[in-house]
């Protein structure tokens, strides 16, 4: 994980420590990994979740499915996570994060109570990041908005195509 640390991007936890399994790395624009290493078994693959739109995910996906069979216990997580999605993830310069648009569309911060926007827009000409408490709150003052148990349909702000949030037990 302290390789992770030094040569990723890690957008979640803000300050990770040593006992922390689980990390969120910037992959691209709007686009990142989720990663919790088993600490019982940490040169196995870890579980893996793509946040992003569905145009950039899917690939990725199918990456990490047709090469996990290539994953080698020998090599360091991140070195693995680099051969299977074949990708290189960017470095934690302050001029390359300049350039990754991560900011919520909505707010325009990165953080909101300590949460990082994780809803995006799956049009793959817009792929614009909201935090999930702000996309909720706009898609409700939307009089073409609707709702279906804990699911809000509306349009994006940005691009006004479809848009679903899933509200969690929390904010409901």
């Amino acid at each position: 994980m302290d390789e992770i640390d030094e040569k990723t991007w890690v957008l979640e936890p803000e300050k990770p420590t040593r006992g922390a399994t689980v990390r969120r790395i910037a992959i691209g624009n709007n686009v990142s990994i989720n990663i919790d290493v088993d600490p019982r078994h940490p040169k196995v693959l870890p579980e893996c979740c793509f946040l992003g739109a569905d145009h950039v995910v899917t690939p990725l996906r199918n990456k990490l499915n047709s090469n996990m069979h290539s994953w080698n216990p020998e090599c360091t997580v991140l070195q693995n996570l680099k051969e299977v999605l074949e990708i290189d993830f960017p470095a934690p310069s302050a001029h390359e994060i300049s350039n990754l648009n991560m900011e919520c569309g909505i707010c325009y911060a990165y953080r909101l109570d300590s949460a990082i926007p994780d809803q995006v827009c799956d049009d793959s000409r817009c792929g614009q990041p909201f935090h999930q408490a702000c996309l909720i709150e706009w898609l409700r003052g939307l009089p073409s908005c609707r709702q279906s148990f804990n699911v809000i349909f509306g349009e994006c702000p940005y691009c006004s195509k479809p848009i679903t949030v899933k509200m969690s037990s929390k904010k409901s």
